[in-house]
């Protein structure tokens, strides 16, 4: 089958290639991917940045988004059956939907989104699951609290606007000039031009803030919380719990400990809280999820949609900051191209 390999950890280490079939576990199901979708994590993995933390010996197949349709299913598996349209973001170590098939445990699948085509309900599962995570996992999100999110537009952001909304909280959110009335419209009560106003003298007393810049942009972030406020940082710098969450060695995660103690120093001081936050897969909450975008409480946001020959155009596309809103998607199954009648 035609797939795109990490063949080395780099820039350039991303080719097309022919590779076998995956085999097929007792708990799993084989799905021919329809779609799938480019995250900033896909570039991180690619480039090596959590070799330690995650051992994934090259070559492998990049892709942490799945949209497509059952195709064999293993002995062990229960509720799944050949010919169940589903999507997923597969488990860590496990991922590959840069490929024509892919082979998945059945705990991480969930049905696709009914209303949802193949391309649009490949762009959900990563940002879905995290946002879920962020602020009902993690944050406990209530209604009345306030929550800010920054690059509301992006792919994660444009998610945790509308899940955030859905929850009840009111919702600031920055974001460009030309964005400002797509974030409104996904819910954001309150859009920040960070291109002509510092966000963090105009808002304050905010319970949760979502940051994925990083730097400078996340010790700003800790100002505009309240007391016992928290910071979540999905780019960094990661602190011991991430370390835990993916059964590193200790040393690892006296490591993460340290690269993220002047932030947590800043937030104690502040009287806040930071947490780094590194999403799992989970295919009850996608579960969870797909009934909200069924419901229309949710819908995804995308920017662009490549061919599958394509791929590496679309990681391109990512990387170098040239999508403009939303998701890049790659279509694996020409036929899904058709619009929906």
């Amino acid at each position: 089958m035609k797939a795109y390999v990490v063949e080395k950890y780099g820039k350039d280490g991303l080719r097309a290639a022919q590779v076998p079939e995956p085999a097929v576990g007792d708990r799993d199901v084989l799905v021919r991917v329809h779609a799938t979708s480019v995250n900033p994590l896909d570039r991180m993995v690619r480039d090596g940045e959590f070799k330690r933390l995650l051992n994934y010996k090259t070559p492998f197949v990049l892709g942490h988004d799945v949209a497509g349709v059952v195709t064999r299913v293993g002995p062990a598996v229960r509720g799944v059956e050949v010919g169940d349209e589903v999507y997923a973001r597969p488990r860590d170590l496990r991922i590959g939907g840069f490929a024509e098939y892919i082979a998945i445990d059945q705990d991480d699948v969930a049905p696709k989104p009914a209303s949802l085509t193949f391309q649009e309900a490949a762009a959900v599962p990563l940002v879905a699951l995290a946002a879920w995570q962020i602020l009902v996992d993690r944050a406990g999100v209530k209604p009345g609290q306030k929550v800010l999110v920054h690059a509301g537009a992006g792919g994660l952001g444009s998610t945790v606007v509308q899940l955030a909304k859905h929850l009840g909280a009111t919702v600031a959110a920055t974001a460009s000039t030309a964005k400002q009335d797509l974030v409104r419209s996904l819910g954001a009560d309150v859009v920040v031009d960070y291109t002509k106003e510092d966000f963090s003298k105009v808002l304050s007393g905010y319970d949760v803030a979502l940051d994925s810049l990083g730097g400078e942009n996340l010790e700003k972030s800790l100002t505009v919380l309240k007391p016992g406020g928290l910071a979540i940082g999905v780019t960094g710098p990661p602190d011991a719990a991430f370390a835990e969450q993916l059964g590193a060695p200790a040393f690892l995660g006296v490591a993460m400990k340290l690269l993220s103690r002047k932030v947590r120093k800043q937030a104690k001081a502040l009287g806040v809280r930071y947490e780094f936050f590194f999403m799992r897969a989970n295919g009850s909450q996608l579960r969870e999820l797909g009934a909200l975008y069924d419901k229309g409480e949710l819908r995804p946001v995308i920017d662009r949609t490549f061919p599958f020959d394509r791929t590496l155009d679309a990681m391109a596309h990512v990387e170098q900051g040239r999508a403009k809103a939303g998701k890049v998607v790659v279509s694996i199954v020409p036929e899904d191209d058709l619009p929906r009648v």
